[in-house]
């Protein structure tokens, strides 16, 4: 926080300064709210219009907008840098804002990030829609973690047919081995012979449709899953043939196969990132950053010259 050298002087105010329950408070320099010419707040900060805007008894201004989001306004006003946490739900929102304060260059920065998780919600039917805060991901973490865990694997397999005579060519064939279900017992189970290129960038607290394995052996996989604890409850299978008038010898017998198993015990990667939670809360508030709701209105603290 900055030093408050000089607080400007405090002007008659022609209506109440507003209250709000969760309201945020920000100390800046004048400096650095003004540092990006013919933005919104470099002309609220204005000398000529500073003192028109609303403060109260303890000379804080007071501006309308979202009190979460315009911590990370104000990063980016004192070093031109976006800097956001991992898997940030609210950019969208964010964009806005910079939008808002005409904050060109941040909003250059902020479209491609909104365009890519845009894309990444609009395929709903393959993959969970991302939850509307952080605050919630993490209830739900925490829940999910004391909870048994179900992994689905999936495969399209196929037999050739040949003649009675060479039957020993009658070999199964795998094109590729699906993996759904919680993204944290997925990776534990698995781990660096999943391949997460379909659905990249996810928390391991969601869930997945989209991973496959980088082998085609379902005895490995089986073998993985059973190492770990999970025991198949269920399985199902669809298969179809060839037309009878388009049948040759290279014709082949497809189906599609599930198998579902179930573990009852919470799988270590979960329980280890909920127990880095408290860790990263100190880790926050010994940087001088608190957490919050997120309020809709804020609380400038007066400027510094």
């Amino acid at each position: 926080m900055a030093v408050k050298d000089t607080i400007l002087p405090i002007s008659e105010m022609s209506y109440p300064f507003p209250r709000c329950d969760r309201t945020e408070f920000y100390v800046t320099k004048h400096t650095t709210l003004t540092s990006v010419p013919d933005s919104t707040l470099y002309s609220m900060f204005n000398r000529n219009n500073v003192k028109e805007m609303p403060r109260d008894n303890r000379a804080r201004f007071f501006i309308d907008r979202d009190g979460f989001l315009f911590r990370y306004i104000l990063d980016f006003l004192r070093d031109k840098q976006l800097s956001l946490p991992d898997h940030f739900p609210e950019k969208e929102r964010l964009l806005r804002e910079a939008e808002y304060f005409q904050l060109g260059d941040l909003v250059k920065l902020l479209t491609p990030k909104v365009t890519k998780q845009s894309s990444l919600n609009d395929e709903g039917c393959q993959s969970d829609i991302e939850d509307s805060s952080q605050s919630s991901d993490l209830v739900r973490t925490a829940a999910l973690d004391k909870k048994s865990g179900f992994i689905t694997i999936g495969y399209r397999g196929s037999y050739t047919m040949v003649r009675d005579n060479q039957a020993d060519a009658k070999f199964r064939r795998v094109a590729r081995i699906m993996v759904c279900g919680r993204i944290a017992l997925a990776k534990e189970v698995f781990g660096d012979t999943l391949n997460e290129s379909r659905d990249p960038d996810r928390p391991p607290e969601k869930y997945t449709s989209r991973f496959y394995l980088k082998f085609t052996y379902l005895e490995q996989a089986f073998d993985r899953l059973s190492e770990a604890g999970f025991h198949m409850v269920a399985c199902n299978s669809t298969g179809t043939a060839a037309f009878v008038n388009q049948y040759r010898d290279d014709k082949i017998w497809s189906s599609y196969t599930e198998y579902i198993f179930y573990s009852k015990f919470a799988s270590a990667l979960s329980i280890l990132y909920t127990a880095q939670l408290p860790m990263q809360e100190e880790v926050l508030v010994a940087s001088g950053y608190l957490v919050f709701y997120i309020a809709k209105c804020i609380g400038l603290l007066g400027s510094v010259k």
